[in-house]
């Protein structure tokens, strides 16, 4: 057994049965060389340990040291990883400490390569793997006392890995990253979060071809079968956790907006890739209005790539263009989705179901000058449509070209473009080129990070318009409300805290963005108008006097306690 208890209101103690080696090889509870004197005596760790007694700095001046010494991001990535299954505090030390290093190591872009490349590094137990095979099992494996605190869960089953596809089991590493952000970036204490990859099989080749492969070696499971996988799997979960968070994640197009649609009125859930996506666009563009000098109301948006994440954005910039005093028709009307074929646009061929909320009357554009009224292109609507607003989650590099992005430049002073694709090799243009192609007047947000660019002697910063901004602070504030349900207002609440906290409030030439650095910040104060919100709708039994007070009780600070050994 092992828990924490404080002794004096400043001094919490861990007290725990675990000694020796045990004690030393368990991630969540080993401090390496920072055990004190009194605890290698108590805990029979001497002769296990250098003689040294040293702190949290020196081991994190110790480890950033290491991790300097590697070349690829991969390496790194892999370091860190090793870290975390060493010792998790000091892991969460380093990141928080050079948060801006850290963040495109542990989550986007290199993440996108550790999946690709999780066989070649998995080494430790790291959540859970519940494979198909293994259905009948999972309550059982849930049931475990290991689990007993856990309050969220992030689960995949590794089909739409960023903008790599398939990546069977090896999409793993998209929930332990996103649970390291949790705690790093919203401050939720490690020991509540479990990573989950549901193991149906892939349809990647060469995953299956692989030797070394550590997944489920089929084709993937799919209709009637996978249905009742997901519902054997949520309906443990509700069993096991009453009040826990699930978030879906990466999951493809065809099921990650039906399984939302499915369980979110049935547990406490959101789907960071349509509902985060949504929250943290709106936040830039909200934030590039205000650099602008314009309204949202006054904008003309282009969404280019119309899976569950553009109509996720579609949906949350409808009711902010209902709030400035649109209808929902006219405000519907003010964006224009783009698919695979093209404008959805009445006749098209290839529109699905889920889109034809956003698909054009014939009639709006049988007056634009187009080659093919079926397939009309991101040019022809930049130039027909005169948008101002141009959004990417295509997933495919180069969708932004230069002849589209100088005929938007044409409709707006400043005209404000974001291509969100992950990793860094699908952007849909690079800031370089689009800073070019509009003659540095564009506002950009980009969903990986780029270097700042220089363009005719000014450095201009690029904001990564990334879901890092808020899906911490947005689970922080259901964890600690203990919220029964994720509500669209909660993601609206989400959205509209993060744009109050863009620097753009105090200067409209700054960044669209705060610093990564301040992530833990940022995610106390959306947490607690999260948190609020659900008080207000009556989704959480908690005092709204109360909410900031628990938020702060609900934020884990990574460093070491003393610890006493339990002989009982």
């Amino acid at each position: 057994m092992t828990e924490l208890v404080t002794k004096t209101v400043t001094e919490p103690v861990l007290r725990t049965k675990l000694y020796g080696f045990t004690l030393l090889n368990h991630p969540r509870y080993n401090k390496g060389t920072a055990f004190t004197e009194e605890e290698r005596d108590a805990f029979d760790l001497h002769g296990l340990l250098p003689p040294h007694v040293g702190t949290i700095a020196e081991q994190i001046a110790r480890r950033k040291k290491a991790f300097d010494s590697y070349e690829t991001p991969f390496e790194k990535y892999s370091f860190m990883r090793d870290l975390q299954d060493i010792n998790e505090t000091l892991f969460y030390a380093l990141v928080t400490s050079y948060v801006r290093e850290m963040m495109p190591i542990v989550y986007t872009p290199t993440v996108g390569e550790g999946c690709q490349r999780f066989s070649e590094i998995w080494r430790k137990p790291r959540g859970l793997f519940l494979s198909y095979p293994n259905k009948s099992r999972i309550e059982k494996i849930l049931s475990h006392k290991r689990y007993d605190n856990v309050r969220a869960i992030v689960v995949s089953d590794g089909e739409r890995i960023l903008g790599l596809g398939d990546q069977g089991a090896g999409g793993m590493g998209i929930p332990i990253g996103k649970m390291a952000l949790y705690t790093a970036l919203g401050g939720i204490h490690h020991e509540y979060c479990l990573p989950v990859l549901l193991d149906v099989g892939t349809d990647n080749e060469e995953r299956l071809a692989n030797p070394i492969y550590i997944g489920w070696r089929q084709k993937r499971v799919r209709g009637p079968e996978y249905d009742d996988f997901i519902e054997t799997f949520v309906s443990a979960v509700e069993k096991r956790w009453p009040h826990v968070l699930l978030q879906w994640e990466d999951f493809a197009g065809t099921n990650a907006a039906r399984l939302l649609a499915k369980y979110r009125d049935r547990l406490c859930t959101f789907n960071d890739d349509i509902q985060g996506t949504a929250a943290v666009v709106l936040a830039t563009l909200l934030a590039a209005m205000k650099a602008a000098g314009t309204s949202l109301k006054e904008q003309r948006i282009g969404i280019l790539g119309f899976g569950s994440a553009g109509i996720g954005i579609a949906n949350l910039l409808v009711k902010a263009l209902e709030e400035t005093g649109l209808t929902e028709q006219e405000a519907r009307g003010r964006i224009y989705a783009m698919g695979r074929p093209g404008l959805l646009v009445e006749g098209a061929e290839g529109i699905h179901e889920e889109q034809k909320d956003y698909v054009r009357p014939a009639k709006d554009v049988a007056d634009w000058q187009v080659k093919d009224a079926k397939n009309i292109g991101l040019e022809e609507v930049a130039r027909n449509a005169k948008i101002t607003v141009l959004i990417g989650v295509a997933g495919k590099a180069g969708m932004f070209t230069e002849d589209a992005i100088r005929a938007m430049a044409k409709n707006a002073e400043r005209p404000v473009i974001f291509p969100l694709s992950n990793p860094t090799s699908k952007s849909e243009a690079t800031a370089e080129d689009l800073l070019k192609w509009t003659d540095g007047k564009a506002l950009i947000g980009t969903g990986s990070p780029f270097e700042p660019v220089n363009y005719e002697g000014r450095e201009i910063c690029i904001d990564q318009t990334n879901n890092s901004y808020v899906f911490p602070g947005l689970a922080l504030g259901i964890v600690a409300s203990r919220a029964h349900r994720v509500s669209d207002a909660m993601i609206m609440t989400a959205a509209k805290s993060l744009a109050g906290l863009s620097p753009v409030e105090k200067d409209p030439k700054a960044s669209l963005l705060p610093p990564l650095a301040e992530s833990r910040g940022l995610s106390r104060v959306i947490a607690g108008a999260v948190a609020r919100q659900a008080v207000a709708e009556g989704l959480s039994d908690l005092d709204e006097k109360d909410v900031d007070r628990v938020v702060g009780e609900n934020v884990w600070e990574p460093r070491y306690v003393r610890y006493e050994r339990d002989s009982s």
